[in-house]
């Protein structure tokens, strides 16, 4: 035990599992987060600005960017989508962060052939309970899910182009 601890009490939960690409997910979801809060003309710059800004160098965020360009790219149809597929709950009420992680998923989902459809779900998933409130993953899960239900793809492998 260590000074820190204090005896009886029940060990930290281990923290969740870090990889490159879900770094670059959470990087692409606090870059989401912040455009649609503040979008900007100048999209190369506050990219370079975000990224100068990172614990790591650009170079490691290749996959946030390109996330992050898939994302921004296909909005417009992604919202449409969270729009139809949130019933019950407006658009607008959305928390900006569920907004964000969902966008991103979204484009997995329908763009990104080369990750399996479960494994965007989790990283979701995964997303939410770092960022966001405990209810918020059963939204995900369930948006999420009547997508991937909806593709011509495998669920569980990456597809082949």
């Amino acid at each position: 035990m260590t000074t820190d601890e204090t005896p009886g009490a029940p060990a930290a939960p281990p923290a969740a599992k870090s990889s490159r690409r879900r770094d670059c997910r959470a990087a692409a979801m606090q870059f989401l987060y912040m455009w649609d809060a503040n979008p900007d003309a100048d999209l190369p710059g506050v990219l370079l600005q975000f990224f100068s800004a990172q614990e790591h160098p650009r170079e490691y965020y290749a996959f946030a960017e390109e996330l992050i360009q898939g994302t921004l790219a296909n909005q417009t149809a992604i919202d449409e989508l969270i729009k139809t597929s949130a019933h019950n709950w407006a658009f607008n009420r959305i928390a900006r962060v569920d907004l964000a992680i969902r966008r991103l998923g979204m484009d997995e989902l329908l763009h990104r052939r080369d990750i399996p459809p479960v494994v965007t779900i989790n990283e979701a998933i995964e997303l939410g309970k770092c960022y966001s409130n405990p209810d918020s993953r059963r939204f995900l899960n369930g948006i999420l899910d009547k997508v991937k239900d909806s593709l011509d793809r495998p669920a569980r492998t990456a597809a082949e182009s």
